[in-house]
């Protein structure tokens, strides 16, 4: 009798602790990838979504993918965030896809969370038909993610005030109609950087003009910041001095200032979906 219970009592200890082995392996939590235990955040873009400013350049401080861990980081009731910058300058999306890059940089990351999508000023200059292809093409995108990475949230971004208001919006409505046919949400960062810019117009882009169309007497001053034959400045420290220069102001990508409000904004949206999440989660909780 006893040695029948004491049997009895192994294959119920067995079966719970199969169960609990089911009951975490079955039970949602945090996706990891490249760091274990850390909610996986990818960016796909061109060079606005970078995060430098040319390849050149290698300004101090943290990038755009670092600002947006340090800032969601900050917030004491989120979780641990890894954010993967995979961007590249001219890029658009029949050249991430085309070019194998898709394939080789982002296909295979493993535990995606969330994939932020910012697209469309290369596109409009390289698609030919861009007001028909650019839906087509975004759609595309979306299925191989949604393919290769079938528990991440995708998130389709507005352009950055890159071309005049009227080239951006159009470029953005487009987007908008695109992510409507996906059935996703667009994080509009437009308005934002736009403020920005209203306060500033050329607070936020670096500075790149060519040497040959710097007077000779200001070659020794600007000597520190010569590339090539190009002469780039990651902020308004020469601008007293140059500001008159005829285009000298006419590079319109974003500096480190310009890459902080993409990323405080993203950081806010990010959190902002986080809590609703984990509100969500506590609801059906209790």
């Amino acid at each position: 009798m006893n040695h029948a219970r004491s049997k009895l009592n192994r294959i119920v200890a067995r079966i719970l602790g199969f169960g609990i082995i089911l009951a975490c392996l079955g039970t949602p939590g945090i996706a990891h990838a490249e760091h274990e235990g850390k909610l996986q955040i990818l960016l796909l873009g061109d060079s606005t979504t970078k995060g430098t400013t040319t390849r050149r350049l290698k300004p101090e401080g943290p990038h755009l993918e670092q600002v947006i861990e340090q800032l969601l980081a900050a917030e004491e009731d989120l979780p641990a965030c890894h954010v993967i910058n995979s961007s590249m300058g001219s890029e658009s999306i029949r050249r991430l896809l085309d070019s194998g890059r898709y394939d080789r940089d982002a296909s295979k990351l493993p535990g995606l969370d969330y994939v932020f999508i910012r697209y469309g000023l290369n596109d409009r200059v390289l698609t030919e038909n861009f007001a028909q292809d650019f839906p087509k093409h975004f759609a595309e995108l979306c299925e191989r993610l949604r393919r290769d990475h079938p528990g991440a949230e995708l998130i389709p971004m507005t352009v950055i005030p890159f071309e005049s208001a009227e080239v951006s919006e159009g470029i953005n409505q487009l987007i908008r109609q695109a992510a409507a046919a996906e059935n996703l949400e667009v994080f509009d960062i437009y308005p934002r950087y736009a403020a920005e810019v209203r306060n500033d117009k050329n607070a936020l882009q670096y500075r790149h003009y060519p040497l040959a169309k710097i007077p000779a007497r200001y070659h020794e001053l600007v000597k520190p910041f010569v590339h090539g034959a190009s002469v780039e400045v990651m902020d308004n420290e020469l601008d007293s001095i140059l500001g008159q220069l005829p285009g000298w102001y006419s590079e319109r990508h974003p500096n480190l200032a310009g890459y902080n409000v993409i990323a405080d904004e993203t950081a806010k949206f990010l959190a902002k979906r986080l809590r609703k999440k984990q509100a969500e989660r506590v609801s059906v909780d209790q």
